[in-house]
């Protein structure tokens, strides 16, 4: 049986999705035998890969590079999941989003700094004007809620993909 290229991508969030995905603990095994994890924070791979099954996407779109990621990553996926509250709704990071970007950046690195007090321009990736759930830069195929996303909710959805069922879109998850 040929195994199904599945990819997780981590943007503008905690990790807490990612966490989640590992707490299916056992049920790990018995999945890694129908997919094969093809890019993610787990994986070595350095440019996401063409012709993935499914992706799962963590976070919200928050800067330039979060919005070219996410487009390349559209353009090589079959089936996108955004995982939890933060790519579902913008949560957490679009706490920002009142604040113009300067004046975060000034609070941030200058205003809250004892040393160096200076806005960094070098590997700083250039903020968007607010961060925004992945829905509203790219086709979202299923929207996984949650903060984070319970792992028997992740599994389900997979296996149900898996199955070639359509996942149930009712998810009973709480907030936190």
């Amino acid at each position: 049986m040929k195994k199904v290229k599945v990819a997780t991508v981590w943007l503008d969030g905690c990790s807490g999705c990612h966490m989640s995905l590992l707490d299916m603990d056992t049920a790990i095994i018995s999945l890694s035998r129908k997919i094969e994890l093809v890019y993610g924070p787990l994986v070595d791979a350095q440019e996401f890969p063409e012709d993935v099954t499914v992706t799962l996407v963590e976070g919200a779109v928050s800067s330039q590079d979060d919005l070219e990621k996410i487009q390349k990553i559209r353009q090589r996926t079959q089936i996108l999941i955004s995982m939890g509250d933060c790519a579902v709704t913008g949560n957490v990071p679009g706490m920002r989003n009142s604040i113009p970007v300067q004046k975060l950046l000034q609070r941030v690195y200058v205003d809250g700094a004892e040393e160096k007090k200076l806005v960094p321009s070098d590997r700083v990736p250039v903020l968007l004007k607010q961060a925004r759930p992945v829905r509203e830069f790219v086709k979202v195929d299923i929207c996984l809620p949650g903060c984070p996303p319970p792992s028997k909710a992740i599994l389900g959805v997979i296996n149900d993909l898996l199955e070639g069922k359509k996942p149930d879109g009712n998810f009973k998850v709480k907030f936190g």
